[in-house]
Protein backbone atom coordinates (compact mmCIF):
# COMPACT_ATOMS: atom_id res chain seq x y z
CA UNK A 1 0.00 0.00 0.00
CA UNK A 2 1.02 3.36 -0.92
CA UNK A 3 0.72 6.75 1.61
CA UNK A 4 2.78 9.30 2.99
CA UNK A 5 0.20 9.47 6.00
CA UNK A 6 2.46 7.58 8.26
CA UNK A 7 3.94 9.56 10.82
CA UNK A 8 7.36 7.78 12.14
CA UNK A 9 10.70 9.04 13.37
CA UNK A 10 13.13 9.54 10.87
CA UNK A 11 15.11 6.18 10.28
CA UNK A 12 17.50 7.76 7.79
CA UNK A 13 16.97 10.27 5.05
CA UNK A 14 16.59 7.18 2.27
CA UNK A 15 15.32 3.93 2.78
CA UNK A 16 16.13 1.75 -0.34
CA UNK A 17 14.67 -1.80 -0.38
CA UNK A 18 16.94 -4.21 -1.83
CA UNK A 19 20.64 -4.78 -1.46
CA UNK A 20 21.10 -5.68 -5.67
CA UNK A 21 23.41 -3.71 -7.72
CA UNK A 22 20.96 -1.02 -8.53
CA UNK A 23 19.95 -0.58 -4.66
CA UNK A 24 23.45 -0.64 -3.86
CA UNK A 25 24.83 1.73 -6.41
CA UNK A 26 22.17 4.28 -5.25
CA UNK A 27 23.23 3.70 -1.72
CA UNK A 28 26.42 5.16 -2.25
CA UNK A 29 25.41 8.07 -4.80
CA UNK A 30 23.05 9.13 -2.06
CA UNK A 31 25.80 8.81 0.89
CA UNK A 32 28.62 10.35 -1.68
CA UNK A 33 26.56 13.14 -1.45
CA UNK A 34 25.94 13.50 2.39
CA UNK A 35 22.44 11.66 3.14
CA UNK A 36 22.20 8.67 5.59
CA UNK A 37 20.99 5.31 4.28
CA UNK A 38 19.58 2.25 5.19
CA UNK A 39 18.89 -0.57 2.76
CA UNK A 40 17.12 -3.23 3.14
CA UNK A 41 17.61 -6.99 2.00
CA UNK A 42 15.08 -9.86 2.52
CA UNK A 43 18.16 -12.18 1.87
CA UNK A 44 20.83 -12.66 4.59
CA UNK A 45 23.51 -11.47 2.18
CA UNK A 46 23.47 -8.59 -0.37
CA UNK A 47 23.67 -8.97 -4.23
CA UNK A 48 20.17 -10.44 -5.25
CA UNK A 49 20.81 -12.33 -8.68
CA UNK A 50 24.67 -11.59 -8.33
CA UNK A 51 25.34 -14.17 -5.87
CA UNK A 52 28.50 -16.75 -5.86
CA UNK A 53 27.98 -19.94 -4.15
CA UNK A 54 30.99 -21.47 -2.85
CA UNK A 55 30.55 -24.85 -2.41
CA UNK A 56 33.99 -27.39 -2.26
CA UNK A 57 35.99 -24.53 -2.61
CA UNK A 58 34.48 -23.66 -6.12
CA UNK A 59 32.72 -19.82 -6.82
CA UNK A 60 30.08 -20.56 -8.20
CA UNK A 61 28.03 -17.73 -9.55
CA UNK A 62 23.94 -18.22 -9.88
CA UNK A 63 23.99 -15.77 -12.72
CA UNK A 64 24.71 -16.45 -16.44
CA UNK A 65 25.34 -12.65 -17.24
CA UNK A 66 28.52 -11.16 -18.94
CA UNK A 67 30.40 -8.48 -18.14
CA UNK A 68 32.02 -6.27 -20.28
CA UNK A 69 35.35 -4.16 -19.78
CA UNK A 70 33.44 -0.94 -21.58
CA UNK A 71 30.55 -0.61 -18.95
CA UNK A 72 30.69 2.64 -17.55
CA UNK A 73 29.54 2.46 -14.65
CA UNK A 74 32.20 0.08 -13.16
CA UNK A 75 34.02 3.19 -13.69
CA UNK A 76 31.75 5.39 -12.34
CA UNK A 77 29.57 3.75 -9.37
CA UNK A 78 31.95 4.64 -5.87
CA UNK A 79 32.83 1.51 -4.37
CA UNK A 80 34.35 -0.35 -6.98
CA UNK A 81 37.95 1.30 -7.48
CA UNK A 82 38.83 -2.26 -5.93
CA UNK A 83 37.24 -4.20 -8.66
CA UNK A 84 39.56 -6.90 -10.35
CA UNK A 85 38.27 -8.06 -14.25
CA UNK A 86 39.67 -11.31 -15.79
CA UNK A 87 39.49 -10.91 -19.15
CA UNK A 88 38.34 -13.96 -22.01
CA UNK A 89 40.82 -14.48 -24.53
CA UNK A 90 40.26 -11.72 -27.17
CA UNK A 91 36.91 -12.86 -29.62
CA UNK A 92 34.64 -15.67 -29.09
CA UNK A 93 34.82 -19.32 -30.26
CA UNK A 94 32.08 -20.71 -31.56
CA UNK A 95 30.82 -24.35 -32.26
CA UNK A 96 29.25 -25.13 -35.06
CA UNK A 97 29.24 -28.01 -37.59
CA UNK A 98 31.46 -29.73 -35.29
CA UNK A 99 34.27 -27.22 -35.20
CA UNK A 100 35.50 -24.00 -32.74
CA UNK A 101 36.15 -21.29 -34.65
CA UNK A 102 37.83 -18.15 -33.15
CA UNK A 103 35.90 -14.67 -34.70
CA UNK A 104 34.92 -11.40 -33.36
CA UNK A 105 38.59 -10.39 -32.21
CA UNK A 106 39.42 -6.50 -31.66
CA UNK A 107 42.93 -5.39 -30.98
CA UNK A 108 44.37 -2.30 -30.78
CA UNK A 109 44.31 1.16 -28.82
CA UNK A 110 41.17 1.95 -31.05
CA UNK A 111 39.65 -1.17 -31.03
CA UNK A 112 40.91 -1.87 -34.93
CA UNK A 113 39.65 -5.29 -35.92
CA UNK A 114 41.67 -7.95 -37.17
CA UNK A 115 41.26 -10.99 -39.29
CA UNK A 116 44.05 -13.38 -38.48
CA UNK A 117 42.70 -15.21 -36.01
CA UNK A 118 39.22 -15.71 -37.30
CA UNK A 119 37.57 -18.78 -38.14
CA UNK A 120 40.90 -20.57 -36.67
CA UNK A 121 39.46 -23.53 -38.35
CA UNK A 122 38.50 -22.50 -41.76
CA UNK A 123 41.55 -22.25 -44.49
CA UNK A 124 42.61 -18.70 -44.76
CA UNK A 125 40.64 -17.96 -48.27
CA UNK A 126 39.55 -14.74 -49.47
CA UNK A 127 35.77 -15.30 -48.79
CA UNK A 128 36.93 -15.84 -44.89
CA UNK A 129 38.94 -12.65 -44.75
CA UNK A 130 35.88 -10.67 -46.68
CA UNK A 131 33.59 -11.27 -44.37
CA UNK A 132 36.03 -10.92 -41.33
CA UNK A 133 36.71 -7.38 -43.07
CA UNK A 134 32.57 -6.65 -43.33
CA UNK A 135 32.16 -7.88 -39.63
CA UNK A 136 34.95 -5.29 -38.37
CA UNK A 137 33.76 -2.49 -40.49
CA UNK A 138 30.46 -2.54 -38.81
CA UNK A 139 31.56 -3.43 -35.08
CA UNK A 140 33.76 -0.58 -35.67
CA UNK A 141 31.27 1.95 -36.82
CA UNK A 142 28.79 0.64 -34.09
CA UNK A 143 31.80 1.19 -31.50
CA UNK A 144 31.83 5.16 -32.93
CA UNK A 145 28.28 5.84 -33.31
CA UNK A 146 26.85 8.08 -30.35
CA UNK A 147 24.91 6.61 -28.28
CA UNK A 148 21.41 9.28 -28.71
CA UNK A 149 21.58 8.53 -32.41
CA UNK A 150 22.11 4.67 -32.17
CA UNK A 151 18.71 5.14 -29.42
CA UNK A 152 16.71 7.38 -32.35
CA UNK A 153 17.09 4.27 -34.62
CA UNK A 154 13.62 2.53 -34.96
CA UNK A 155 13.05 -0.19 -32.87
CA UNK A 156 11.99 -3.97 -33.93
CA UNK A 157 13.01 -7.30 -32.79
CA UNK A 158 16.70 -7.83 -32.85
CA UNK A 159 16.04 -10.79 -34.80
CA UNK A 160 14.15 -9.07 -37.88
CA UNK A 161 17.20 -6.42 -37.67
CA UNK A 162 19.96 -9.58 -38.19
CA UNK A 163 19.83 -9.73 -42.29
CA UNK A 164 19.82 -5.69 -42.65
CA UNK A 165 23.59 -5.26 -40.91
CA UNK A 166 25.26 -5.70 -44.31
CA UNK A 167 26.85 -8.97 -43.54
CA UNK A 168 26.59 -12.35 -44.90
CA UNK A 169 24.02 -14.94 -43.98
CA UNK A 170 27.20 -17.27 -42.73
CA UNK A 171 28.66 -14.44 -40.59
CA UNK A 172 25.12 -13.63 -39.34
CA UNK A 173 24.52 -17.52 -38.39
CA UNK A 174 28.12 -18.30 -37.26
CA UNK A 175 28.74 -15.07 -34.95
CA UNK A 176 26.03 -12.52 -34.13
CA UNK A 177 23.02 -14.48 -33.64
CA UNK A 178 24.77 -16.62 -31.27
CA UNK A 179 26.92 -13.75 -29.69
CA UNK A 180 23.49 -11.63 -28.81
CA UNK A 181 21.67 -14.54 -27.78
CA UNK A 182 24.06 -14.49 -24.99
CA UNK A 183 24.54 -11.33 -24.33
CA UNK A 184 20.70 -10.90 -23.92
CA UNK A 185 20.03 -14.21 -22.38
CA UNK A 186 17.13 -14.62 -25.08
CA UNK A 187 17.67 -17.23 -27.84
CA UNK A 188 14.69 -15.96 -29.89
CA UNK A 189 15.93 -12.71 -30.21
CA UNK A 190 12.49 -10.74 -29.79
CA UNK A 191 14.91 -8.46 -27.66
CA UNK A 192 14.72 -4.23 -28.95
CA UNK A 193 17.15 -3.71 -31.82
CA UNK A 194 17.98 -0.66 -29.61
CA UNK A 195 19.14 -2.93 -26.41
CA UNK A 196 20.96 -5.18 -28.99
CA UNK A 197 22.66 -2.48 -30.26
CA UNK A 198 23.65 -1.24 -26.77
CA UNK A 199 25.09 -4.56 -26.07
CA UNK A 200 26.88 -4.93 -29.06
CA UNK A 201 28.21 -1.23 -28.70
CA UNK A 202 29.81 -2.59 -25.59
CA UNK A 203 31.26 -5.70 -26.95
CA UNK A 204 32.82 -3.48 -30.10
CA UNK A 205 34.48 -1.51 -27.40
CA UNK A 206 35.53 -3.55 -24.40
CA UNK A 207 36.45 -7.13 -23.64
CA UNK A 208 33.96 -9.38 -22.23
CA UNK A 209 35.47 -10.60 -18.57
CA UNK A 210 34.06 -12.18 -15.02
CA UNK A 211 34.95 -10.56 -12.35
CA UNK A 212 37.34 -12.05 -10.02
CA UNK A 213 36.31 -14.26 -7.07
CA UNK A 214 32.86 -14.24 -8.71
CA UNK A 215 30.04 -12.19 -9.27
CA UNK A 216 29.32 -11.78 -5.69
CA UNK A 217 32.28 -9.77 -5.40
CA UNK A 218 30.70 -7.05 -7.21
CA UNK A 219 28.13 -6.26 -4.53
CA UNK A 220 30.08 -7.45 -1.46
CA UNK A 221 32.77 -4.48 -2.34
CA UNK A 222 29.99 -2.23 -2.85
CA UNK A 223 28.42 -3.30 0.54
CA UNK A 224 31.68 -3.49 2.44
CA UNK A 225 32.70 0.28 1.29
CA UNK A 226 29.22 2.11 2.70
CA UNK A 227 28.90 2.88 6.33
CA UNK A 228 28.82 0.63 8.76
CA UNK A 229 25.13 -0.44 9.43
CA UNK A 230 24.25 0.65 6.56
CA UNK A 231 23.06 -2.63 5.06
CA UNK A 232 20.34 -4.60 7.29
CA UNK A 233 20.13 -8.34 6.04
CA UNK A 234 16.82 -10.90 6.61
CA UNK A 235 14.50 -7.85 7.13
CA UNK A 236 11.29 -8.23 4.64
CA UNK A 237 9.69 -4.97 3.84
CA UNK A 238 5.60 -5.43 3.18
CA UNK A 239 4.98 -2.19 2.06
CA UNK A 240 6.28 1.56 1.21
CA UNK A 241 5.18 5.11 0.82
CA UNK A 242 6.83 8.28 0.41
CA UNK A 243 7.98 8.60 4.00
CA UNK A 244 8.37 5.00 5.01
CA UNK A 245 8.55 1.12 4.49
CA UNK A 246 7.02 -1.21 6.96
CA UNK A 247 8.57 -4.41 7.94
CA UNK A 248 7.69 -7.80 9.02
CA UNK A 249 9.35 -8.41 12.60
CA UNK A 250 11.15 -4.82 12.45
CA UNK A 251 8.04 -2.31 12.42
CA UNK A 252 7.78 0.93 10.25
CA UNK A 253 11.27 2.84 9.33
CA UNK A 254 10.82 6.47 8.73
CA UNK A 255 12.82 8.30 6.13
CA UNK A 256 12.68 11.49 3.87
CA UNK A 257 12.57 9.69 0.86
CA UNK A 258 12.04 5.82 -0.47
CA UNK A 259 13.56 3.98 -3.12
CA UNK A 260 12.36 0.68 -4.42
CA UNK A 261 15.31 -1.62 -5.58
CA UNK A 262 14.29 -5.26 -5.70
CA UNK A 263 13.52 -7.39 -8.56
CA UNK A 264 10.73 -6.49 -10.97
CA UNK A 265 8.74 -8.96 -9.52
CA UNK A 266 8.98 -7.80 -5.71
CA UNK A 267 8.93 -4.59 -6.88
CA UNK A 268 5.55 -5.12 -8.21
CA UNK A 269 4.17 -6.40 -5.31
CA UNK A 270 5.19 -3.46 -3.42
CA UNK A 271 4.16 -0.76 -5.60
CA UNK A 272 0.63 -1.77 -6.86
CA UNK A 273 0.27 -0.43 -10.64
CA UNK A 274 3.82 -0.96 -11.35
CA UNK A 275 4.56 -2.99 -14.64
CA UNK A 276 5.16 -6.41 -14.37
CA UNK A 277 7.97 -7.39 -17.32
CA UNK A 278 8.21 -10.98 -19.26
CA UNK A 279 11.28 -13.02 -18.19
CA UNK A 280 13.91 -15.09 -19.94
CA UNK A 281 14.76 -18.12 -17.83
CA UNK A 282 18.45 -19.25 -17.41
CA UNK A 283 20.36 -21.90 -15.91
CA UNK A 284 23.83 -22.04 -15.49
CA UNK A 285 25.38 -25.84 -14.68
CA UNK A 286 28.85 -26.04 -13.09
CA UNK A 287 31.03 -28.68 -13.69
CA UNK A 288 34.47 -30.23 -12.32
CA UNK A 289 36.56 -33.15 -13.95
CA UNK A 290 40.07 -34.64 -13.43
CA UNK A 291 41.88 -32.71 -16.50
CA UNK A 292 40.47 -29.19 -17.71
CA UNK A 293 39.01 -29.71 -21.08
CA UNK A 294 40.95 -26.80 -22.77
CA UNK A 295 43.28 -24.26 -21.14
CA UNK A 296 42.22 -21.34 -23.21
CA UNK A 297 40.43 -18.95 -21.52
CA UNK A 298 37.89 -18.29 -24.30
CA UNK A 299 33.83 -17.98 -24.54
CA UNK A 300 32.42 -20.49 -26.90
CA UNK A 301 28.93 -19.87 -28.00
CA UNK A 302 27.13 -22.53 -29.82
CA UNK A 303 25.22 -21.63 -33.09
CA UNK A 304 22.39 -23.66 -34.40
CA UNK A 305 20.77 -24.42 -31.25
CA UNK A 306 21.92 -28.36 -31.54
CA UNK A 307 21.76 -28.73 -27.57
CA UNK A 308 20.81 -26.70 -24.73
CA UNK A 309 23.67 -24.99 -24.06
CA UNK A 310 23.99 -21.24 -25.05
CA UNK A 311 27.62 -20.69 -24.36
CA UNK A 312 30.73 -22.22 -22.00
CA UNK A 313 33.83 -21.63 -20.61
CA UNK A 314 36.32 -23.28 -18.48
CA UNK A 315 35.98 -20.53 -15.84
CA UNK A 316 39.03 -21.56 -13.64
CA UNK A 317 40.91 -20.62 -16.73
CA UNK A 318 39.52 -17.41 -16.77
CA UNK A 319 39.80 -16.84 -13.51
CA UNK A 320 41.96 -19.19 -11.02
CA UNK A 321 40.27 -18.08 -7.98
CA UNK A 322 36.76 -19.46 -8.87
CA UNK A 323 38.36 -23.06 -8.42
CA UNK A 324 40.75 -25.09 -5.63
CA UNK A 325 43.82 -25.76 -7.23
CA UNK A 326 44.21 -28.47 -9.96
CA UNK A 327 40.53 -28.64 -10.13
CA UNK A 328 38.79 -27.31 -13.62
CA UNK A 329 35.16 -25.08 -13.03
CA UNK A 330 33.34 -25.38 -16.28
CA UNK A 331 30.68 -23.06 -16.22
CA UNK A 332 27.68 -23.71 -18.62
CA UNK A 333 24.61 -21.17 -19.50
CA UNK A 334 21.42 -22.63 -20.43
CA UNK A 335 18.76 -19.97 -22.21
CA UNK A 336 15.06 -20.07 -23.29
CA UNK A 337 12.31 -23.58 -22.90
CA UNK A 338 15.25 -25.90 -22.16
CA UNK A 339 16.58 -23.31 -19.18
CA UNK A 340 13.12 -25.24 -17.23
CA UNK A 341 13.33 -28.83 -18.24
CA UNK A 342 14.53 -31.34 -15.41
CA UNK A 343 17.71 -30.40 -14.17
CA UNK A 344 18.62 -34.89 -14.74
CA UNK A 345 17.20 -34.09 -18.19
CA UNK A 346 18.78 -30.80 -19.14
CA UNK A 347 22.23 -32.10 -17.71
CA UNK A 348 22.16 -35.39 -19.48
CA UNK A 349 21.73 -33.33 -22.87
CA UNK A 350 24.27 -30.69 -21.84
CA UNK A 351 26.78 -33.36 -21.03
CA UNK A 352 26.60 -35.11 -24.79
CA UNK A 353 26.85 -31.05 -25.96
CA UNK A 354 29.88 -30.35 -23.95
CA UNK A 355 31.55 -33.31 -25.36
CA UNK A 356 31.24 -31.99 -28.82
CA UNK A 357 31.98 -28.49 -28.14
CA UNK A 358 35.29 -29.56 -26.04
CA UNK A 359 36.41 -32.36 -27.99
CA UNK A 360 36.08 -34.75 -24.82
CA UNK A 361 34.10 -37.51 -22.71
CA UNK A 362 32.06 -35.61 -20.51
CA UNK A 363 31.26 -39.47 -18.94
CA UNK A 364 33.58 -38.76 -15.79
CA UNK A 365 32.38 -34.92 -14.93
CA UNK A 366 30.94 -34.23 -12.41
CA UNK A 367 27.84 -31.87 -11.49
CA UNK A 368 28.96 -29.70 -8.81
CA UNK A 369 25.75 -27.36 -9.37
CA UNK A 370 22.67 -26.65 -11.30
CA UNK A 371 20.75 -23.30 -10.29
CA UNK A 372 17.56 -22.30 -11.86
CA UNK A 373 16.16 -19.46 -12.21
CA UNK A 374 12.73 -18.50 -13.96
CA UNK A 375 13.22 -14.59 -14.08
CA UNK A 376 16.46 -14.26 -13.94
CA UNK A 377 16.64 -11.60 -16.43
CA UNK A 378 13.70 -9.11 -17.68
CA UNK A 379 12.67 -9.04 -21.24
CA UNK A 380 13.28 -5.90 -23.19
CA UNK A 381 11.22 -6.45 -26.22
CA UNK A 382 10.55 -4.04 -28.99
CA UNK A 383 9.54 -0.68 -28.81
CA UNK A 384 11.45 -1.15 -25.56
CA UNK A 385 12.01 2.44 -23.67
CA UNK A 386 15.93 2.16 -22.04
CA UNK A 387 15.16 4.62 -19.62
CA UNK A 388 11.95 4.18 -18.15
CA UNK A 389 11.56 6.41 -15.27
CA UNK A 390 12.05 5.95 -11.89
CA UNK A 391 10.83 9.02 -9.88
CA UNK A 392 7.20 7.60 -9.45
CA UNK A 393 6.08 10.65 -7.46
CA UNK A 394 8.60 12.91 -4.73
CA UNK A 395 9.38 10.65 -2.26
CA UNK A 396 9.02 7.42 -4.25
CA UNK A 397 11.49 5.96 -6.36
CA UNK A 398 12.17 2.48 -8.29
CA UNK A 399 15.29 1.47 -10.15
CA UNK A 400 16.67 -1.51 -11.00
CA UNK A 401 17.48 -3.74 -14.86
CA UNK A 402 13.85 -3.73 -15.36
CA UNK A 403 13.71 0.60 -15.55
CA UNK A 404 17.10 0.13 -17.95
CA UNK A 405 18.61 -2.59 -20.32
CA UNK A 406 18.49 -5.88 -18.31
CA UNK A 407 22.28 -5.95 -18.03
CA UNK A 408 24.68 -5.34 -14.96
CA UNK A 409 25.24 -1.78 -16.59
CA UNK A 410 21.53 -1.11 -16.48
CA UNK A 411 21.61 -2.43 -13.02
CA UNK A 412 24.07 0.17 -11.78
CA UNK A 413 22.97 2.97 -14.06
CA UNK A 414 19.47 2.89 -13.01
CA UNK A 415 20.53 3.32 -9.29
CA UNK A 416 22.04 6.12 -10.57
CA UNK A 417 19.48 7.23 -12.04
CA UNK A 418 17.18 6.88 -8.77
CA UNK A 419 19.97 8.41 -6.58
CA UNK A 420 20.21 11.58 -8.67
CA UNK A 421 16.04 11.75 -8.73
CA UNK A 422 16.11 11.78 -5.02
CA UNK A 423 18.85 14.53 -4.90
CA UNK A 424 17.02 16.85 -7.29
CA UNK A 425 13.96 16.31 -5.07
CA UNK A 426 15.61 17.47 -2.12
CA UNK A 427 17.52 20.61 -3.42
CA UNK A 428 21.04 18.55 -2.99
CA UNK A 429 23.59 18.21 -6.09
CA UNK A 430 25.21 15.39 -6.13
CA UNK A 431 29.23 15.01 -5.24
CA UNK A 432 31.13 12.04 -6.44
CA UNK A 433 34.20 11.43 -8.51
CA UNK A 434 35.07 9.07 -11.14
CA UNK A 435 36.60 5.45 -9.61
CA UNK A 436 39.31 3.95 -11.12
CA UNK A 437 39.15 0.50 -12.57
CA UNK A 438 41.92 -2.23 -12.47
CA UNK A 439 41.50 -4.69 -14.90
CA UNK A 440 43.64 -8.00 -14.01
Amino acid sequence: MLSSARHTAHHADVVIVGAGLAGLSAAHHLTSAGLTVTVLETAPSPGGRMTTDVIDGFRLDRTGQLLNTSFPELLRTPGLDELRLRPFTPGVLVHADGRNHRTGELRGARRAFTTARAFAAARASRSAGLDQARLGAALARLAALPIDRMLARPDRPTAATLSSRGLPTRTVEGFLRPLLASLLSDPDLTTSSRCADLVLRGYARGRLCLPAGGAGTIPRLLADRLPPGTVRTGVHATSVGTTYVSTTGHGDLGCRSVVVATGARAAAELIPGLRLPGFHPVTVLHHTSDAPPMRDASLILTAGRRGPVAHTTVASAVDPDRAPAGRPLITSTVLGAAASLPVTELERAARAQLARVYDTSTAGWELVSAHHDPDAVPAMPAPHDVRRPVRLLSGLYVCGDHRDTSTVQGALFSGRRAAHAVLRDLGIRPGYGAQALRAA
